[in-house]
């Protein structure tokens, strides 16, 4: 693990090999308990560091570029699937000699949360979801597989920023300035093979996550990919569900935004889980 300086702070890198070859890569900083701060579709690990800092005084604080972002290059649609980016979390405590963490994410990640806490609840301490995305019946993840094909033939004729223009007018201005800093980050074929993910379902109703037993603190999104409405459902289904404050809203312009907003109900969150 080597060291690197960001924003003053210095930060450790770290790289494994999946369990079916890809190459993750992840940045660490702090001490402590672990929490695994995994970042949306479309940004990378870059986007959860301003976050990780207000955290890293108590915790061990992990921010992976998951399969297919960043670093993290994965260019093949079939090893895009819920099930093995669960592995590749349950991989990353491993390498780093974890028993257990808080598993936290936004959008992509913290569906990536709520599966691994379903599959694995010995090792996932709690949970934090910063915007749970929608969870669809058949028509609407058949509308869902539509608009990612879409926009992975866009990437793939134009590049990425041909792929996200179109679209993120409809998003909050956080998601936009994520994803134009991880552009010059990422690899064209890998984020048209992570669009595939469309084709796996992540849960087939807000039900399915009453078995979820861990605690777990959901900021409620408020575009229609993260709708408001189903982060209330997901707490009321959750049985250690929680519904924070602060939403993701149209008022956080960038990471450090989101930061700022998020960190004090996280810190409290932590501290009940000691």
């Amino acid at each position: 693990m080597t060291e690197i300086s960001y924003q003053e702070t210095s930060y450790r890198e770290t790289s494994f090999r999946a369990g079916d070859g890809c190459a993750l890569h992840a940045t660490v900083v702090g001490e402590g308990p672990a929490l695994v701060l995994m970042h949306a579709g479309g940004p990378d690990g870059r986007s959860m560091l301003p976050l990780a800092g207000r955290l890293a005084d108590r915790r061990t604080v992990v921010v992976p570029d998951l399969r297919g972002y960043g670093r993290s290059v994965c260019r093949d649609p079939a090893r895009h699937t819920w099930d093995r980016y669960v592995r590749d979390a349950v991989g990353l405590l491993d390498h780093l000699g974890l028993a257990d963490a808080v598993l936290a994410g936004a959008g992509l990640g913290s569906t990536i949360a709520l599966r691994a806490a379903a599959a694995y609840p010995e090792r996932v301490r709690g949970a934090v979801l910063i915007g749970v995305e929608d969870i669809e019946d058949d028509e609407a993840k058949a509308a869902e597989v539509r608009f990612l094909d879409a926009f992975a033939a866009r990437v793939a004729a134009g590049g990425i920023e041909a792929g996200w223009e179109p679209i993120l007018a409809a998003f909050p201005p956080l998601v936009g300035a994520m994803v134009r800093d991880a552009i010059p980050r990422s690899d064209p074929a890998s984020i048209v093979a992570a669009a595939a993910i469309a084709r796996d379902r992540s849960f087939r109703g807000v039900g399915e996550l009453a078995a979820i037993t861990v605690p777990t603190l959901v900021f409620p999104g408020t575009d229609p990919r993260h709708p408001t409405a189903l982060a209330e459902q997901a707490v009321a289904a959750l049985p250690h569900g929680q519904l924070a404050d602060t939403a993701i809203d149209g008022e956080l312009h960038t990471a450090d935004d989101l930061a700022a907003a998020i960190a004090p109900a996280i810190r409290d969150f932590l501290d009940t889980l000691r």
